[in-house]
């Protein structure tokens, strides 16, 4: 099962991780596609001076911050909200509607390579599924950017890309459905309105989604983590709570805002006041209510969860309400009615609730003790409550999800933001590395070590045991005594103080801390300085919920309150884990799993702060270049080669800039663009052939290539214009000749006629012969008769002429007239007389020596042909009478052999049959035996007679093995010889000897006799070059050399074999 999983933290940063020419204008691509569907990511290059270039790795000063945002400018301007940095995508948020996501924009990129089309969020979303098919392997996709940069967006892009281009069955399309309408419920309980954006994420958010063999979704999973509960008691000006809120205040049903005791009036409610900003332009409450509400349905609740859900939001609001009094610094409830209200909502005793809101439980030596709590701590328990009981809702929420899909102040939050900004950064910068260095190994390119800037320094400040921040701060929140956000600032100060990224206003020179509070520190993150004020760290990091407020809500009778808190939660005396070490936790967790992924990247830009359209703020755009590490990226990405394609892309785009590859290159792709880029003066320090890929090091190159096509094209153009004018002229001609001709034979036909009735006798005679021919052609496959003789006539005739004219001119000439049907038989005779004939011609003419030279050849063939591999090899070289002269045997032999003429004597090899030892030898050939001798003595003569066979093997060596009886005392056993000219010695033995067949051609092995009864084995293999040696199981090993076959075809020629 394959998974795709999105995870969105606070930030509002997203990651999405699937589980591994007619014209056609586009109006934010400004690229004219020659096929109506796709545009080559190099078509915009020529435009590059107005649009920029389309990935920033091919900007020529690619260190300059100030060329990287020129270019994002000029892109923004013509509505271009994309462009790359390699195969990371870069996204200017255009705060307007763009017609670029419709369906005919997502079938244009699905199956298409990543580079044949503009930059686009379908393109990564497109490359990440199609990888996670072919590769079998999980992808993931990481969205990041500030609030408001448009990642959210970017999210539900990639997820609508697969609900509509992956297959889907009625199972699958309501798997695609709940994926789609998750998104509007977990925005209604999980985003609200900022200063910086209207519809901030404030939750993070893990989604796997999973994928069948087939492609299509089949199920998904969700993991929440660190919402920003205390946005449920307090927002800071300009912000709201959760839309949720607004949403049922606004568009409830009258009936249900009655019976949830609630009015429709966010004004009334203390929780949705303190940020002073109950309605904005840019959202429809209402209509986002109705929006909800089907998702809902569409998801899987029930109208009973639906119910008990809505209560519990309507209760929060309640508790908001709850409002306190008292003397003597005790506090009491003054509002009986928001009790009665929750009571109901929550399914709890108002009486008991009453009391866990204003007192507290201490247990003491084994004994309970309600404790009052005074004005402040009554407060903070109903704010505690509430907040628990959301974010608990919350978590149940994205758990039901899950089962419908089975199968300005930095303050602690924005300090757990920042730490997962840096550790994604870190992963970013590892990951992109080692794609890099992935990508150059597998084309055989040598990496180059890149130096950049490697935040773990940070991330060990913030994340070390027993010295980072988080370690202080629990450390601070668990010790006895008097701890504050004072004391915890101090106690940084003693332990990290002389860290080179920690400053405080104690710690600070005097320019620093006319810029710093008292109660702040600052962090040099790697994308600038942070101050953090630390009040309220550890009131957020404890998140403590008193025993007795659980108490009551494990007692509620509300289905979903039941699952929300456990009551194992009682009776476990552990101390919950802190806010941050949670965090801590689930970042560990989310960095294993997303290292065990394929990486690709969406970095999102929001170009002003006033959310206008076409307003380009470069000063904080700098500052979000700088804060998603932009910069960094490029120059890892730069300090190799700025462009690489593979060999069939880049050979099909300008193949028409060299005469040798234009119109088609038929050889290697490699060796095409090899010679493409020595026509253009590629100089070898510009560029590297990888074993699919080119390589190129400078824009520059790539651009003067990009221009040189750009002039090649109107040239070409030239042509295919005069191209297409001949061929249109020429088709016009064609027809008005045709027409022509048309109308001359209909006139020639009448003239003709009018001649013939007045012709006179003489041409009369000649008209009925061709007449008389006319139809003997149309019965010429008829009996002879009257109709057809003077035409079949006619063809014997001319065919005995044309064959007269066309005999064959040797007896390999195989050419021969096709005769007509009538005298086939006597065409073949013909034939047969003919060659006979070349054949007596050619045999009187042959020499006794060439006649004895081919007759060896034959037996030659007849023993080896398509039997041993080294036999073609022979074909071409004519036998010799002997391969030694008379000065190169020695006197004494010849004196010993006396009077017995040698036929042929050949140097050979001697293999010793114990040791296998070689020994060079003589081998002579009498009329009568063999004899091997040794410079002047003869060591061995075997006479035909009792010559038993000859053993040969199939391969391409040259040794050979002589079988003699074991019986025979003269004989100490079988011969093991090797000759260089093995197929002309064994042929001259068979000759002499009358052995022809008694050679044997064996393959593997051959077995010969030692002597005295003993066997020996000659193991063959073939190899690339001549072995022989003794094996270590005692046999001759020999490992044969190459042949070569080819020389076959050129012997037929040399030597051609008749018979008469």
């Amino acid at each position: 099962m394959m998974e795709l999983t999105i995870q969105l933290i606070p930030t509002g940063e997203i990651i999405l991780s699937p589980g591994k020419n007619g014209e056609n204008y586009c109006h934010n691509c400004k690229v004219v596609a020659s096929d109506g569907v796709r545009a080559m990511m190099e078509s915009a290059l020529t435009a590059r001076d107005r649009v920029g270039v389309q990935d920033f790795v091919l900007l020529e000063n690619y260190t300059s911050e100030a060329a990287f945002i020129e270019n994002l400018r000029k892109r923004f301007k013509e509505n271009l909200i994309y462009t790359y940095i390699g195969s990371v995508l870069v996204s200017v948020n255009p705060y307007k509607e763009l017609e670029i996501y419709t369906k005919n924009h997502m079938e244009r990129y699905r199956g298409v390579n990543f580079y044949e089309v503009s930059p686009h969020i379908y393109a990564v979303a497109d490359n990440s599924y199609r990888s996670m098919r072919t590769e079998r392997k999980d992808q993931c996709i990481l969205i990041s950017g500030e609030s408001g940069a448009g990642k959210t967006e970017a999210s539900k892009k990639i997820l609508q890309y697969y609900a509509v281009t992956c297959p889907a069955s009625e199972q699958v399309q309501t798997v695609k459905d709940r994926l789609l309408q998750s998104n509007p419920v977990l925005e209604a309980f999980g985003n609200a309105k900022t200063l910086r954006n209207d519809n901030s994420s404030r939750f993070g958010k893990y989604m796997d989604i999973q994928f069948d063999f087939k492609g299509a979704p089949v199920g998904g999973h969700i993991i929440n983590y660190l919402l920003e509960k205390s946005r449920v008691v307090h927002q800071n000006h300009g912000e709201r709570n959760f839309h949720i809120f607004y949403q049922l205040i606004e568009g409830g049903e009258e009936d249900l805002l009655r019976r949830l005791g609630l009015e429709r009036n966010p004004q009334q409610y203390q929780y949705l006041v303190k940020g002073n900003c109950p309605k904005v332009s840019s959202i429809n409450d209402r209509s986002d209510w109705k929006v909800v509400r089907k998702a809902l349905t569409v998801i899987g609740f029930n109208e009973d969860e639906v119910e008990e859900l809505l209560n519990i939001i309507a209760s929060v609001l309640h508790l908001g309400n709850v409002q306190y009094g008292g003397e003597e610094g005790n506090a009491c409830i003054t509002s009986d009615t928001q009790i009665k209200y929750l009571a109901r909502l929550l399914g709890v005793n108002g009486t008991v609730l009453t009391e866990a809101l204003t007192h507290k439980k201490i247990i003491a030596k084994g004994e309970e003790l309600m404790s009052p709590l005074n004005l402040e701590q009554a407060s903070s328990a109903r704010d505690a409550l509430s907040k628990a009981v959301y974010g608990r809702t919350f978590t149940w929420l994205v758990n039901k999800i899950n089962a419908s899909l089975a199968y300005t102040v930095h303050t602690f939050e924005q300090f757990c933001i920042n730490y997962c900004n840096e550790k994604l950064q870190q992963l970013f910068i590892e990951l992109t590395l080692k794609s890099e260095q992935e990508e150059y190994e597998a084309e055989g390119i040598t990496w180059e070590p890149v130096q950049y800037f490697n935040n773990k320094i940070i991330c060990d400040l913030v994340e070390e045991k027993f010295k980072g921040i988080i370690s202080i701060l629990d450390e601070e929140c668990l010790r006895p005594g008097d701890a504050s956000d004072t004391t915890f600032l101090e106690k940084l100060e003693d332990t990290v103080g002389g860290h080179p990224h920690f400053v405080t206003h104690k710690l600070a020179d005097g320019k620093t801390r006319k810029v710093m509070g008292r109660d702040e520190f600052r962090l040099l993150h790697y994308a600038g300085e942070v101050n953090y004020n630390v009040n309220g760290f550890l009131d957020k990091n404890n998140d403590l919920l008193f025993r007795n407020l659980k108490e009551v809500m494990c007692m509620s009778e509300n289905k979903i309150l039941t699952q929300c808190f456990d009551r194992e939660e009682l009776s476990d005396k552990k101390r919950p884990d802190t806010a941050a070490t949670q965090f801590k936790a689930s970042l560990a967790k989310l960095m294993e799993i997303l290292m065990s992924k394929e990486p690709s990247y969406v970095r999102c830009i929001k170009p002003n702060d006033s959310k206008q359209a076409g307003r380009f703020d470069e000063v904080l755009i700098r500052h979000q270049v700088k804060y998603l590490g932009l910069m960094e990226n490029l120059r890892v990405r730069r300090a190799g080669f700025a462009y690489r394609r593979r060999y069939e892309v880049f050979l099909q785009r300008y193949k028409s800039l060299c005469p040798d590859t234009w119109p088609n290159w038929q050889g290697k792709l490699a060796d095409g663009v090899a010679t493409l880029v020595k026509h253009l003066g590629y100089k070898p320090e510009e560029y590297k052939l990888g074993r699919s890929k080119i390589f190129i090091r400078f824009p520059k190159t790539l651009f003067a290539t990009e221009d040189a096509l750009e002039t090649r094209k109107h040239s070409l153009a030239t042509k295919l214009q005069a191209g297409w004018r001949g061929y249109s002229q020429k088709s016009k001609y064609q027809k008005l000749r045709t027409a022509a001709i048309a109308i001359q034979a209909w006139w020639r036909g009448i003239l003709a006629r009018r001649r013939a009735q007045r012709r006179p006798d003489h041409l009369t005679q000649k008209t009925n012969v061709l007449i008389q021919f006319i139809k003997g052609f149309i019965y010429r496959h008829k009996e002879r008769c009257p109709e057809n003789e003077y035409f079949l006539d006619y063809v014997r005739y001319s065919f005995l002429m044309k064959l007269h004219r066309n005999l064959p001119k040797n007896v390999l000439d195989k050419s021969w007239p096709t005769p007509p049907a009538a005298l086939t038989e006597a065409s073949e005779h013909l034939r047969k007389l003919c060659m006979q004939n070349m054949v007596w011609s050619y045999c009187k003419k042959i020499s006794p020596e060439w006649k004895h030279q081919m007759e060896q050849k034959m037996i030659a063939s007849e023993i080896f042909k398509d039997k041993k591999d080294n036999y073609p090899q022979s074909v071409p070289k004519l036998f010799v009478s002997t391969r030694l002269n008379g000065e190169d045997i020695n006197p004494k032999v010849l004196q010993a052999l006396g009077t017995e003429k040698m036929k042929y004597a050949v140097p050979v090899t001697k293999y010793d049959r114990k040791g296998y030892k070689a020994r060079p030898r003589q081998l002579l050939l009498t009329s009568s035996s063999a004899v091997i001798v040794e410079e002047a003595k003869l060591k061995q003569r075997i006479d035909y007679a009792a010559l038993k066979g000859i053993s040969v093997s199939s391969l391409s060596d040259g040794l050979f093995v002589l079988h003699v009886p074991s019986d025979d005392n003269k004989q100490k056993g079988d011969v093991v010889l090797q000759s260089d000219h093995v197929i002309e010695t064994l042929t001259k033995i068979a000759i002499c000897a009358d052995k022809i067949n008694s050679i044997n051609i064996n393959q593997g092995s051959i077995k010969f006799t030692v002597g005295q009864g003993k066997e020996g084995i000659i193991d063959f293999t073939p190899g690339s070059e001549l072995l022989v040696a003794k094996a270590k199981n005692g046999h001759l090993s020999v490992v044969s050399g190459l042949s070569h076959p080819q020389l076959h075809s050129v012997s037929l020629q040399r030597f051609p074999i008749v018979s008469k």
